[in-house]
């Protein structure tokens, strides 16, 4: 446990930005994964549209401090090589 007033404030605070950066790391995991199950076999307007909202939430996410801004360009890069290819 923090031993000073400050450290207290400085738990306290880690806690909600956990609790906000799981959300926010969350929703492009699962914006991702939407992507690649589509990527497969889908139809093209689905894929873009998935594609569009992965995008979206991995930008969010790296503006957000929640992901590495170099991880959301990488895994927007590799999204946009598999619903090419497919």
């Amino acid at each position: 446990m923090a031993n000073t007033k400050s450290a207290e404030k400085r738990w306290h605070q880690s806690l909600k930005r956990r609790d906000r950066n799981r959300s926010t790391r969350t929703a492009a995991r699962s914006a991702v994964r939407t992507v690649r199950e589509l990527g497969a076999g889908a139809d093209e307007d689905s894929s873009a549209a998935a594609l569009r909202q992965a995008y979206s939430a991995l930008d969010r996410a790296a503006a957000k401090g929640a992901i590495h801004a170099g991880k959301a360009d990488r895994t927007k890069r590799r999204l946009a090589a598999l619903v090419a290819r497919a």
